[in-house]
This record gives C-alpha cells, structure tokens and sequence, in this order.
C-alpha cells in the first residue's frame, strides 16, 4: 500500500466585512469558543519577493500584518474552501453580487 504524503490544508474563506467580501487563504480555521464566531489563524499571502505585487493583496496584508488570529461572526462567513494551493488574496465590492449578507449595520462615512 502506497503511504499518502501529509500536506498541510489551505483554506480559502470568503465573508462580509463593511459591505465588502473579503477572499483570504489561511491554514488553520476551526468554530471558536466564542458562541456564533470562527476562529482564521495563520494567514497566508504571496511572496513579498514577487516583482509585481497586486495592490489589493498588499492592502490585506497591511491590514492582518500582526493578526494572530480573527474572530468572524459566522453570519458574515460566505464559503469556506479547502483548496490545494494558496491563491491571491482580494478585496471585492459587494455592490451586484448575487449573495446578499445577513442584515448588519454598516457604519456610514462621517464626510
């Protein structure tokens, strides 16, 4: 019998933050203790060696620079993925998309 290689998960998580989704790769997601909430760990991002570098990855990893882990409310969780390689991480407007978040209040712009 043939011995099956042990390869650590990836996971791709989408979800609503501010009436944006969120698309972003970690290795570790698992329900918190927190009732309601789940838990992303060890987020994963491309390479920083890379020559061309999209601009809204580096927003995202500006923005979980330092984060050991994040607690998202599951209502806010849109698809969770087991995937086989990481892919690039995004920031989309929700704006005409066919999924449509739980109600939640949304801060609006003091401008």
């Amino acid at each position: 019998m043939a011995k099956r290689e042990i390869t650590e998960s990836i996971y791709r998580v989408l979800f609503h933050n501010q009436g944006q989704i969120y698309e972003v790769y970690a290795q570790a997601i698992y329900q918190s203790d927190l009732y309601g909430f789940i838990e992303v760990e060890d987020y994963m991002f491309g390479k920083k060696s890379q020559m061309v570098i999209d601009p809204s990855e580096d927003r995202l990893r500006t923005e979980f620079d330092g984060v050991k882990r994040s607690f998202i409310p599951m209502h806010a969780v849109v698809r969770i993925d087991e995937v086989e390689k990481e892919g690039i991480a995004k920031v989309k407007d929700s704006k005409g998309e066919k999924v449509t978040p739980f109600p939640i209040p949304v801060p609006k712009d003091s401008k």
